[in-house]
């Protein structure tokens, strides 16, 4: 033992353990519109109130993206993404409105071939409930049955003629309520109109709306939300009763000689 070294043992302080941050979350349900087979898209969380900031504000405008494979339980249509927004919370549920739709990556990229021309559009175009809306559409030419040519590129002409062929058929199909053009997205109507209406032009294939998001969103009520979901709000009309109003006597007036 060196000199001048007392034998106390000293302690070595602990750390402090922190504790898990999700204990004090908030678990809310996410709610797609009743459009689709599966409305219960899955769980959020949040921070409880406080700070200035109650939880349905911190919810508000909040994103998700779901497949559409998983909402309407059809695996074949896995390839499409679409978006949807939180626009009101009540409970411990949160109502949100259709905000986008997209392909996935491998989909667009196991579309592209060699030796064949690729085309697309793409339109802005304003809803029947005042949404603005931009539509990206993609296609390809399409070989014929007995054909020998190992390339298939459509002129310059015709690529301009089935571009706006596909442009004045978007403006067309969207003259509808923003729920009229999703459930259209999911039936895939307007690409089918597209390859019909191009025939003519050129044959097309794998013609697809690849991608499409909301730009501006009017003010939209709570009762539209709800009707969104499948919630009936009955306004209920203002009844007055009927009042009878006594008629003033005059007072006698005197005739003037």
């Amino acid at each position: 033992m060196t000199i001048g070294k007392s034998n106390r043992q000293f302690r070595k302080k602990g750390r402090k353990q922190k504790a898990d941050p999700f204990l004090k979350k908030v678990w809310y349900d996410v709610k797609a519109p009743n459009i689709f087979r599966e409305t219960q898209i899955g769980k959020t969380c949040v921070n409880p109130t406080g700070g200035g900031k109650t939880s349905e504000q911190q919810l508000d405008k909040r994103m998700f993206e779901v497949s559409l494979g998983d909402l309407n339980k059809d695996e074949r249509k896995a390839y499409m993404q679409f978006k949807f927004r939180v626009e009101h919370v009540s409970g411990t549920n949160c109502f949100t409105n259709f905000y986008g739709m997209r392909l996935t990556n491998d989909k667009v990229q196991s579309l592209v071939v060699k030796y064949h021309t690729l085309i697309e559009a793409v339109v802005n175009v304003k809803t029947t409930d005042g949404y603005t809306v931009r539509i990206f559409c993609i296609g390809f030419t399409k070989k014929d049955r007995n054909q020998v040519k190992k390339t298939c590129y459509a002129q310059s002409s015709q690529v301009r003629e089935i571009r706006r062929r596909m442009v004045n058929i978007m403006i067309k199909e969207s003259n509808c309520t923003l729920k009229e053009l999703t459930l259209k997205l999911i039936s895939e109507s307007v690409p089918k109109e597209i390859t019909k209406q191009c025939q003519s032009v050129f044959p097309l294939q794998n013609v697809y709306l690849r991608k499409m998001k909301v730009l501006k969103t009017p003010k939209v009520d709570v009762d539209t939300i709800l009707k969104l979901h499948g919630f009936e709000t009955k306004k209920k009309k203002e009844t007055g009763k009927k009042v009878n109003r006594k008629k003033k006597r005059g007072g006698n007036k005197k005739k003037k000689n």
